[in-house]
């Protein structure tokens, strides 16, 4: 289990590496969202490559060094896109070469972006888990280092930074709603947050088309979804891991489900509103307040994560 000494030591890790985004209180807006409650957002569509996962790559890759004493042949990991970029950009910061397996409906730009710093890419499958069963042959095979997108504790620490940029912050907040794919980022955040404030309402969101961890907490147990029906790859394995869904029994009161024409919705929403730029699945959590799927309560404090950039420029007017 990860734990707050875990995530803090994360923190003065990846310091220099990573940038500290902001946390903007949504106002004034147009619309009539959050007339009697505030929001805030927090901007991970601004970290470096992109999105949050550049905070666990370079967690995982700064703590095998320690451990290996800096003799890593290379790394290599599946990835809808964003973890690719992460584990991408911390072999460039660190003179690693990266190999990255992504399934064949990633789109072409996050691939463009990827080789940009300097990584390989290979495609295989159609769905994460295929792309992940290729990169795990190929780790073995080569003797790279796999770097796990989600049921890493050292990727979930990483993630985790976030939630204490968040406390330090809004130490007010009330809630906070944070998008959830194989759940790193929840379990992460998750663990700060309700570490450093047990009262904290956690709320994940998934879409209605891979409800992962959804099924699996009704269930009991981690389960393996049949089949993906959503545009959002980087919110659709089809299996979490028993790491992330622990933490998140644990830490979230309910997982919520948004359409993928919901997410759509909220990010023209986002940048109407106020200029942000976010992909589908950065819009997820946003989604959810904008359906009314979830209702603050008057005069409450809620937070929602945006946790990456949009990779399409042609998406704005």
């Amino acid at each position: 289990m990860v734990n707050l000494t875990d995530i803090q030591a994360a923190a003065g890790r990846i310091s220099p590496y990573v940038r500290r985004t902001p946390l903007l209180a949504a106002r004034p807006l147009k619309s009539s969202l959050a007339k009697d409650w505030s929001l805030y957002l927090k901007l991970e569509n601004l970290q470096i490559t992109g999105s949050f996962k550049a905070r666990g790559a370079i967690n995982k890759l700064l703590t095998l060094e320690a451990e290996t004493g800096g003799e890593l042949p290379g790394l290599v990991t599946a990835s809808g896109g964003n973890h690719g970029l992460g584990v991408a950009y911390a072999g460039w910061v660190r003179s690693k070469p990266a190999t990255i397996v992504l399934p064949e409906t990633t789109p072409t730009l996050k691939a463009q972006k990827i080789a940009t710093w300097g990584a390989k890419v290979i495609y295989w499958g159609q769905v994460w888990d295929e792309a992940n069963a290729a990169a795990l042959q190929l780790a073995e095979r080569k003797g790279l280092a796999y770097f796990h997108p989600f049921a890493d504790p050292a990727v979930i620490a990483g993630q985790g930074t976030i939630g204490l940029e968040i406390m330090e912050d809004a130490p007010g907040l009330d809630t906070l709603l944070v998008s959830i794919g194989g759940g790193g980022l929840m379990a992460g955040i998750s663990q700060a947050v309700k570490s450093i404030n047990p009262q904290v309402r956690m709320i994940g969101i998934e879409p209605v088309g891979a409800p992962t961890l959804y099924e699996s907490l009704k269930a009991g147990e981690v389960i393996e979804l049949p089949g993906i029906q959503t545009s959002v790859g980087t919110l659709a394995p089809r299996k979490s891991a028993q790491l992330n869904f622990d933490i998140i029994r644990q830490n979230v009161s309910e997982i919520v489900l948004v359409s993928d024409e919901e997410m759509a919705q909220a990010q023209e929403w986002l940048w109407t509103e106020l200029g942000i730029a976010s992909e589908l699945a950065g819009t997820a959590a946003l989604a959810a307040l904008l359906t009314g799927k979830v209702q603050p309560a008057p005069g409450e404090k809620v937070g929602v994560l945006i946790c990456a950039a949009n990779a399409d420029i042609h998406f704005i007017k």
